[in-house]
Order: C-alpha cells, then structure tokens, then sequence
C-alpha cells in the first residue's frame, strides 16, 4: 500500500533532515534566543514564543556537527511533541515535502552516534535523500 506523508524540510550541516508537517506549530526566521548558563551544550537557550518560554535545542549540536561560526543562524522551527512545544534551531529552511512509502527506506548501518537513533530512515528524491528525525528523541534533553 502506498502512503504518502509530507515532511517540513529543513538543512543542517547540508543534510536534508524533515519532521511531519503536523508536529510543526511556527517558523520564524528571526528569534531572539537568550542563553541559559550551565544548560545542556545542545540547548541553544529559551524563546519567548507568543507568551510562552519555550527551549531552543540547537539541531548542529543535537547531531553533533561542529558549530558553524559563518552561519549565526535565528531560523527556528516550534514543533509540537506529546503536548510539548519546543524550537529547533536550524540552518535553513527547505520545503514541505510529500513524499511516498514506496521511496522509504530503513536508515543505513553505517550511522553512529545519536544520529542512529534520531534519524527514522531515508526517502529517495530526485536529487538526494530526505532524512526524517524521530521528534521524540529529539525532545529528551540530556542532563
């Protein structure tokens, strides 16, 4: 049976990485994050999004790229996640995508790191592959 979804895109360190356009909430270009002392290194800071304080995990340090010091970037995309709502701080923004069941496939052995457990699989484009990212583990902040 063929299923289609689609997938907010987005890019760090290159990657096209996507989440389920129905856990995306906002994305804003320009956001003003205040840094928190002592937080966890993958915690970019906290958001006042619409009266709410919100945690803005930095997606360069979630899947341990190194930092990009040419690209400060304030591109945030407020997601949604078991009634949670947090911002991921990426690199640039892509394109909602809908992409087919058939063209998944399961993620590759050869990822290491916490990228093997946050990367759901890949879907085959035209012109390179689209990462999905379980949002869940996304959300678990190391202590």
């Amino acid at each position: 049976m063929n299923l289609e979804k689609q997938y907010c895109t987005f890019f760090v360190n290159g990657l096209l990485l996507g989440i389920e356009s129905t856990q995306v909430k906002e994305i804003v270009f320009e956001s003003c994050v205040i840094e928190v002392p002592l937080a966890p290194r993958t915690v970019a800071g906290l958001i006042n999004h619409r009266g709410e304080i919100v945690t803005a995990i930095d997606m360069r340090r979630q899947l341990e790229f190194p930092d990009d010091e040419k690209s400060q970037s304030s591109t945030t995309i407020f997601v949604r996640c078991k009634e949670e709502v947090f911002g991921l701080v990426v690199d640039g923004i892509g394109d909602v995508l809908s992409v087919s069941s058939q063209d998944f496939e399961s993620p590759p052995e050869s990822l290491r790191g916490v990228a093997k457990e946050m990367i759901i699989g890949a879907y085959k484009l035209p012109d390179r592959l689209l990462l999905p990212l379980d949002l869940d583990k996304i959300g678990r902040i190391p202590s």
